[in-house]
Protein backbone atom coordinates (compact mmCIF):
# COMPACT_ATOMS: atom_id res chain seq x y z
CA UNK A 1 0.00 0.00 0.00
CA UNK A 2 1.04 3.28 -1.16
CA UNK A 3 0.03 6.77 1.71
CA UNK A 4 0.50 9.79 0.33
CA UNK A 5 0.29 12.63 2.78
CA UNK A 6 0.00 16.78 2.57
CA UNK A 7 2.73 15.94 -0.02
CA UNK A 8 4.13 19.05 -1.68
CA UNK A 9 7.16 20.35 -3.93
CA UNK A 10 8.28 23.14 -4.66
CA UNK A 11 10.66 24.29 -7.46
CA UNK A 12 11.75 27.79 -6.66
CA UNK A 13 8.33 29.74 -6.96
CA UNK A 14 6.95 26.81 -8.74
CA UNK A 15 4.45 24.71 -6.77
CA UNK A 16 4.40 21.50 -8.92
CA UNK A 17 2.50 19.29 -6.27
CA UNK A 18 0.52 21.07 -3.61
CA UNK A 19 -0.47 18.65 -0.89
CA UNK A 20 -1.82 15.58 -2.14
CA UNK A 21 -3.35 13.14 0.44
CA UNK A 22 -4.37 9.71 -1.06
CA UNK A 23 -3.86 5.78 -0.67
CA UNK A 24 -2.70 3.47 -3.40
CA UNK A 25 -4.55 -0.05 -2.34
CA UNK A 26 -4.20 -3.55 -2.94
CA UNK A 27 -6.03 -5.40 -5.05
CA UNK A 28 -6.55 -3.08 -7.78
CA UNK A 29 -5.57 -1.27 -10.63
CA UNK A 30 -4.84 2.50 -9.68
CA UNK A 31 -5.04 4.96 -12.41
CA UNK A 32 -3.23 8.43 -11.74
CA UNK A 33 -4.47 11.14 -14.35
CA UNK A 34 -3.98 14.32 -15.18
CA UNK A 35 -3.11 17.31 -18.20
CA UNK A 36 0.54 17.57 -18.83
CA UNK A 37 2.16 19.42 -15.92
CA UNK A 38 -0.07 18.56 -13.56
CA UNK A 39 2.68 17.17 -11.39
CA UNK A 40 2.19 13.01 -11.96
CA UNK A 41 5.58 12.37 -12.56
CA UNK A 42 7.56 14.61 -10.14
CA UNK A 43 4.61 12.95 -7.63
CA UNK A 44 5.89 9.21 -8.52
CA UNK A 45 8.99 10.04 -8.35
CA UNK A 46 8.94 11.51 -4.85
CA UNK A 47 7.33 8.38 -3.88
CA UNK A 48 10.04 6.15 -5.08
CA UNK A 49 12.72 8.63 -3.31
CA UNK A 50 13.99 10.07 -6.22
CA UNK A 51 13.08 13.90 -5.41
CA UNK A 52 12.40 14.85 -1.63
CA UNK A 53 9.06 16.59 -1.27
CA UNK A 54 9.05 20.25 0.34
CA UNK A 55 6.45 19.23 2.79
CA UNK A 56 4.56 15.89 3.74
CA UNK A 57 5.16 12.55 3.58
CA UNK A 58 4.72 9.08 1.76
CA UNK A 59 4.84 5.32 3.37
CA UNK A 60 5.11 2.74 1.31
CA UNK A 61 3.87 -0.26 3.32
CA UNK A 62 4.75 1.58 6.38
CA UNK A 63 7.77 3.19 5.80
CA UNK A 64 9.82 5.20 4.25
CA UNK A 65 11.01 4.19 0.41
CA UNK A 66 14.61 4.78 1.91
CA UNK A 67 14.03 2.96 5.15
CA UNK A 68 13.37 0.03 2.98
CA UNK A 69 16.82 -2.51 2.79
CA UNK A 70 16.01 -4.25 -0.58
CA UNK A 71 13.68 -1.93 -2.02
CA UNK A 72 13.27 -3.93 -5.69
CA UNK A 73 11.83 -6.38 -3.68
CA UNK A 74 9.11 -4.00 -2.24
CA UNK A 75 8.54 -1.39 -5.19
CA UNK A 76 8.80 -2.25 -8.62
CA UNK A 77 8.58 1.03 -11.30
CA UNK A 78 8.72 1.77 -14.81
CA UNK A 79 9.47 5.35 -15.34
CA UNK A 80 11.97 6.19 -18.17
CA UNK A 81 12.19 3.05 -20.76
CA UNK A 82 15.08 4.03 -22.53
CA UNK A 83 17.07 4.90 -19.07
CA UNK A 84 19.39 1.87 -19.46
CA UNK A 85 23.40 1.72 -20.28
CA UNK A 86 22.69 1.04 -24.81
CA UNK A 87 26.40 -1.23 -24.78
CA UNK A 88 24.34 -3.27 -22.67
CA UNK A 89 22.33 -6.74 -23.63
CA UNK A 90 19.20 -6.72 -22.02
CA UNK A 91 20.25 -9.88 -20.14
CA UNK A 92 23.08 -7.97 -18.87
CA UNK A 93 21.41 -5.32 -17.74
CA UNK A 94 18.44 -7.24 -15.74
CA UNK A 95 21.67 -9.27 -14.56
CA UNK A 96 23.32 -6.46 -13.18
CA UNK A 97 20.33 -5.31 -11.16
CA UNK A 98 19.50 -8.71 -10.08
CA UNK A 99 22.84 -9.15 -8.47
CA UNK A 100 22.71 -5.95 -6.49
CA UNK A 101 19.59 -6.71 -5.33
CA UNK A 102 20.24 -10.42 -3.94
CA UNK A 103 17.75 -11.70 -6.84
CA UNK A 104 18.59 -15.08 -8.55
CA UNK A 105 19.76 -15.60 -12.57
CA UNK A 106 16.65 -17.79 -12.58
CA UNK A 107 14.34 -14.83 -12.03
CA UNK A 108 16.69 -12.96 -14.68
CA UNK A 109 14.97 -15.62 -17.05
CA UNK A 110 12.00 -15.70 -15.64
CA UNK A 111 11.10 -12.10 -16.36
CA UNK A 112 12.79 -12.08 -19.93
CA UNK A 113 10.05 -15.05 -20.79
CA UNK A 114 7.11 -12.80 -18.94
CA UNK A 115 7.63 -9.39 -20.84
CA UNK A 116 8.62 -11.74 -23.94
CA UNK A 117 12.43 -10.77 -24.27
CA UNK A 118 14.07 -14.50 -24.24
CA UNK A 119 14.73 -14.59 -27.78
CA UNK A 120 16.66 -11.14 -27.66
CA UNK A 121 18.29 -10.85 -24.22
CA UNK A 122 21.17 -11.20 -26.01
CA UNK A 123 20.68 -8.33 -28.08
CA UNK A 124 22.16 -4.75 -26.95
CA UNK A 125 19.86 -1.87 -25.53
CA UNK A 126 21.03 0.56 -27.81
CA UNK A 127 19.31 -1.33 -30.57
CA UNK A 128 15.61 -1.98 -28.86
CA UNK A 129 12.55 -0.31 -30.51
CA UNK A 130 11.08 1.53 -27.81
CA UNK A 131 8.04 -0.93 -27.48
CA UNK A 132 10.98 -3.50 -26.75
CA UNK A 133 12.34 -0.94 -24.53
CA UNK A 134 9.34 -0.53 -22.52
CA UNK A 135 9.10 -4.51 -22.19
CA UNK A 136 12.62 -4.64 -20.79
CA UNK A 137 11.48 -1.47 -18.08
CA UNK A 138 8.89 -3.77 -17.07
CA UNK A 139 11.02 -6.69 -16.69
CA UNK A 140 13.09 -4.57 -14.25
CA UNK A 141 10.05 -3.48 -12.32
CA UNK A 142 9.29 -7.18 -11.87
CA UNK A 143 12.77 -8.48 -10.89
CA UNK A 144 12.13 -8.58 -7.42
CA UNK A 145 8.67 -9.54 -7.52
CA UNK A 146 7.56 -7.01 -4.88
CA UNK A 147 3.61 -6.48 -4.04
CA UNK A 148 3.85 -2.72 -5.06
CA UNK A 149 4.28 -1.84 -8.77
CA UNK A 150 4.49 1.88 -10.37
CA UNK A 151 4.42 2.37 -13.83
CA UNK A 152 4.61 6.11 -15.91
CA UNK A 153 3.05 5.47 -19.60
CA UNK A 154 3.58 1.43 -19.75
CA UNK A 155 1.79 1.32 -23.26
CA UNK A 156 4.19 4.17 -24.98
CA UNK A 157 5.72 2.15 -28.17
CA UNK A 158 3.69 -1.13 -27.56
CA UNK A 159 1.71 -2.28 -30.64
CA UNK A 160 -1.78 -3.52 -30.18
CA UNK A 161 -0.46 -6.94 -28.87
CA UNK A 162 1.36 -5.52 -26.25
CA UNK A 163 -1.18 -3.13 -25.07
CA UNK A 164 -3.28 -5.97 -24.54
CA UNK A 165 -0.45 -8.09 -23.06
CA UNK A 166 0.27 -5.32 -20.40
CA UNK A 167 -3.30 -4.44 -19.94
CA UNK A 168 -3.81 -8.21 -18.59
CA UNK A 169 -0.57 -8.25 -16.82
CA UNK A 170 -1.16 -5.69 -14.50
CA UNK A 171 -4.50 -6.92 -13.60
CA UNK A 172 -3.24 -10.28 -13.17
CA UNK A 173 -0.87 -8.62 -11.03
CA UNK A 174 -3.86 -6.88 -8.84
CA UNK A 175 -5.61 -9.79 -8.89
CA UNK A 176 -2.92 -11.36 -6.93
CA UNK A 177 -3.83 -8.73 -4.14
CA UNK A 178 -0.61 -6.65 -5.60
CA UNK A 179 -0.85 -2.73 -5.81
CA UNK A 180 -0.74 -1.64 -9.09
CA UNK A 181 -0.51 2.42 -9.54
CA UNK A 182 -0.20 3.42 -13.64
CA UNK A 183 -0.15 6.89 -15.22
CA UNK A 184 -1.35 6.96 -18.35
CA UNK A 185 -2.89 9.66 -20.89
CA UNK A 186 -4.56 7.10 -23.40
CA UNK A 187 -8.06 7.54 -21.68
CA UNK A 188 -9.17 4.70 -23.83
CA UNK A 189 -6.85 2.20 -22.19
CA UNK A 190 -7.20 3.41 -18.20
CA UNK A 191 -11.24 3.26 -18.82
CA UNK A 192 -10.45 -0.56 -19.24
CA UNK A 193 -7.47 -1.18 -17.01
CA UNK A 194 -7.99 0.98 -13.95
CA UNK A 195 -10.25 0.27 -11.06
CA UNK A 196 -9.96 3.53 -9.27
CA UNK A 197 -8.96 6.91 -10.38
CA UNK A 198 -6.61 9.39 -8.51
CA UNK A 199 -6.87 12.71 -11.03
CA UNK A 200 -4.54 15.83 -10.18
CA UNK A 201 -4.29 18.95 -11.80
CA UNK A 202 -1.93 22.06 -11.12
CA UNK A 203 -0.57 19.75 -8.46
CA UNK A 204 -3.74 19.52 -6.56
CA UNK A 205 -5.98 16.57 -5.97
CA UNK A 206 -9.11 16.73 -8.53
CA UNK A 207 -11.03 13.43 -7.22
CA UNK A 208 -10.01 10.03 -5.87
CA UNK A 209 -12.57 7.73 -6.54
CA UNK A 210 -13.89 4.55 -8.32
CA UNK A 211 -13.92 4.67 -12.02
CA UNK A 212 -17.59 4.34 -12.41
CA UNK A 213 -18.45 7.32 -9.91
CA UNK A 214 -16.01 9.70 -11.54
CA UNK A 215 -17.50 8.97 -15.12
CA UNK A 216 -21.27 9.17 -13.65
CA UNK A 217 -20.03 12.60 -11.53
CA UNK A 218 -18.18 14.11 -14.15
CA UNK A 219 -20.25 13.12 -17.34
CA UNK A 220 -23.03 12.72 -18.90
CA UNK A 221 -24.56 10.62 -22.34
CA UNK A 222 -26.52 11.78 -24.72
CA UNK A 223 -28.90 10.32 -27.05
CA UNK A 224 -28.50 10.00 -30.72
CA UNK A 225 -32.07 10.48 -32.65
CA UNK A 226 -33.00 10.40 -36.26
CA UNK A 227 -36.20 11.56 -37.41
CA UNK A 228 -38.37 11.53 -40.93
CA UNK A 229 -39.60 14.52 -39.32
CA UNK A 230 -36.86 15.75 -37.87
CA UNK A 231 -38.08 19.81 -37.50
CA UNK A 232 -41.59 18.53 -35.78
CA UNK A 233 -39.91 16.58 -33.41
CA UNK A 234 -37.50 18.98 -32.42
CA UNK A 235 -39.89 21.71 -31.82
CA UNK A 236 -42.28 18.88 -29.40
CA UNK A 237 -38.69 17.92 -27.79
CA UNK A 238 -37.81 21.76 -27.07
CA UNK A 239 -41.07 22.61 -26.25
CA UNK A 240 -40.50 20.11 -23.16
CA UNK A 241 -37.72 21.97 -22.19
CA UNK A 242 -35.25 19.55 -23.46
CA UNK A 243 -32.09 20.88 -24.63
CA UNK A 244 -31.19 19.82 -28.18
CA UNK A 245 -28.16 19.88 -30.36
CA UNK A 246 -29.18 19.71 -34.03
CA UNK A 247 -26.45 18.58 -36.72
CA UNK A 248 -26.56 19.71 -40.24
CA UNK A 249 -26.79 15.61 -41.28
CA UNK A 250 -29.86 15.58 -39.98
CA UNK A 251 -28.98 14.16 -36.22
CA UNK A 252 -30.35 15.44 -33.17
CA UNK A 253 -28.76 14.85 -29.70
CA UNK A 254 -29.87 15.47 -26.12
CA UNK A 255 -29.63 14.63 -22.73
CA UNK A 256 -29.74 10.44 -22.04
CA UNK A 257 -31.95 11.17 -19.34
CA UNK A 258 -34.98 11.89 -21.80
CA UNK A 259 -34.47 8.50 -23.82
CA UNK A 260 -38.28 7.42 -22.74
CA UNK A 261 -39.56 10.87 -23.19
CA UNK A 262 -38.79 11.27 -26.81
CA UNK A 263 -39.59 8.07 -27.69
CA UNK A 264 -43.06 8.62 -25.79
CA UNK A 265 -43.37 11.70 -27.54
CA UNK A 266 -42.74 10.54 -30.99
CA UNK A 267 -45.63 7.30 -30.32
CA UNK A 268 -47.85 10.19 -29.62
CA UNK A 269 -47.70 12.37 -32.86
CA UNK A 270 -46.59 9.34 -34.78
CA UNK A 271 -43.51 10.21 -35.68
CA UNK A 272 -41.41 7.93 -37.59
CA UNK A 273 -37.79 6.67 -35.40
CA UNK A 274 -34.98 6.35 -38.12
CA UNK A 275 -32.69 6.02 -34.83
CA UNK A 276 -33.05 6.35 -30.91
CA UNK A 277 -30.19 5.52 -29.65
CA UNK A 278 -28.65 6.68 -25.85
CA UNK A 279 -24.74 6.97 -25.81
CA UNK A 280 -22.59 5.72 -23.05
CA UNK A 281 -20.80 8.55 -21.55
CA UNK A 282 -16.43 8.33 -21.84
CA UNK A 283 -14.32 8.72 -19.44
CA UNK A 284 -11.95 10.84 -21.76
CA UNK A 285 -15.53 12.95 -21.63
CA UNK A 286 -15.40 12.89 -17.69
CA UNK A 287 -11.57 13.76 -17.54
CA UNK A 288 -12.10 16.44 -20.08
CA UNK A 289 -14.60 18.25 -17.99
CA UNK A 290 -12.68 17.54 -15.12
CA UNK A 291 -9.48 19.17 -16.00
CA UNK A 292 -11.00 21.88 -17.91
CA UNK A 293 -9.84 24.74 -15.69
CA UNK A 294 -6.34 22.53 -14.81
CA UNK A 295 -5.15 22.67 -18.06
CA UNK A 296 -1.31 23.86 -18.50
CA UNK A 297 -0.76 23.79 -22.32
CA UNK A 298 -4.32 24.55 -24.24
CA UNK A 299 -4.81 24.91 -28.12
CA UNK A 300 -7.68 26.80 -29.68
CA UNK A 301 -10.12 24.24 -31.26
CA UNK A 302 -12.88 25.38 -34.45
CA UNK A 303 -16.56 26.09 -32.53
CA UNK A 304 -19.50 24.23 -33.62
CA UNK A 305 -18.07 21.21 -34.76
CA UNK A 306 -20.34 17.72 -33.32
CA UNK A 307 -17.94 16.18 -31.07
CA UNK A 308 -17.33 19.79 -28.94
CA UNK A 309 -20.85 20.49 -29.49
CA UNK A 310 -21.97 17.23 -28.03
CA UNK A 311 -19.22 17.48 -24.81
CA UNK A 312 -21.37 21.21 -24.44
CA UNK A 313 -24.74 19.52 -24.34
CA UNK A 314 -23.55 16.84 -21.35
CA UNK A 315 -21.65 19.61 -19.47
CA UNK A 316 -24.72 21.92 -19.55
CA UNK A 317 -27.45 18.69 -18.73
CA UNK A 318 -24.64 17.41 -16.02
CA UNK A 319 -25.40 21.33 -14.15
CA UNK A 320 -28.64 21.25 -14.96
CA UNK A 321 -28.77 18.01 -13.20
CA UNK A 322 -26.55 19.38 -9.96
Amino acid sequence: MIEVRELSKRYGKTLAVDRLTFDVTPGQVTGFLGPNGAGKSTTMRMILGLDRPSHGDIRIDGKRYVELAEPLRHVGALLNAKDAQEARTAYDHLLAIAQTNRISRQRVDEVLAIVGLTDVAGRRIGGFSLGMSQRLGIAVALLGDPPILMFDEPVNGLDPEGILWIRNLMKGLAHEGRTVFVSSHLMSEMAITADHLIVIGRGKLLADTTMAEFIKVNARGVVRIRSAAQNRLESLMRAEGMEVVAHPDGLIETDERHTARVGQLAADEAIPLLELSPQRPSLEEAFMRMTATAVEFSAASPAGRPAERTRQLAGSSRDEGR
